[in-house]
């Protein structure tokens, strides 16, 4: 087993553990609402994406203080070719989370799997010449963070603690992991 796949375990095991551990009296309020307003569109700076993303997200079950949250994307990322131009390359953010809290105060976990293109150096190997190509990579983000969001709708806000675990779609690579990342959201729920 690698050490990311035990370091990504250890740290499952860990948020698992602290919401265990919560005791009931965490959030101050009375009563749990149902929500109402189960979408949102929003702006996410730093996040699943890395840099910043578009999101659509939609709660699609609640029972009591649990709500489960699935969400998607688009981010266009800058990226600078050898001959100084800039190319604009998409990423695209999947995440699923939890809620739990009773009603506008929130403890968000969850993962998801972002893909995105990037750009990269080839040498060939009979010309010796460089050549730029887009390849595809993906990151796993985990998320454990603050969301308010009301059960009837309006301003929607969360932040976050996601550090990235950088999957190895491509020969040569190998698993990575960036413990230093952290995303803020600004939106509308509906």
């Amino acid at each position: 087993m690698s050490i990311a796949l035990r370091r990504l375990k250890l740290i499952l095991l860990s948020v698992l553990i602290v919401i265990v551990a919560l005791p009931s009296e965490t959030f101050a309020q009375k009563e749990t609402q149902e929500f109402t307003a189960r979408n949102s569109v929003y702006l996410e700076i730093g996040g699943s994406s890395g840099i910043y993303a578009v999101n659509y997200s939609k709660i699609f079950h609640q029972k009591g203080k649990l709500k489960l949250n699935a969400s998607a994307g688009f981010s266009m990322l800058p990226n600078e070719k050898i001959d100084s131009k800039t190319i604009w390359l998409p990423a695209i953010p999947l995440e699923v989370s939890a809620l739990y809290g009773k009603s506008n105060h929130h403890l968000e976990m969850g993962f998801g799997f972002t893909s995105y293109l990037d750009k990269t150096t080839a040498i060939d190997s009979e010309t010796f010449e460089l050549s730029d190509e887009v390849v595809f990579g993906a990151v796993i983000p985990v998320r454990i963070g603050y969301r308010y969001q009301k059960p009837e709708g309006g301003f929607f806000f969360r932040v976050g603690y996601t550090p990235l675990f950088n999957v190895p779609v491509r020969a040569g690579k190998s698993w990575s992991f960036n413990p230093y990342h952290a995303g803020v959201s600004f939106g509308k729920s509906f």
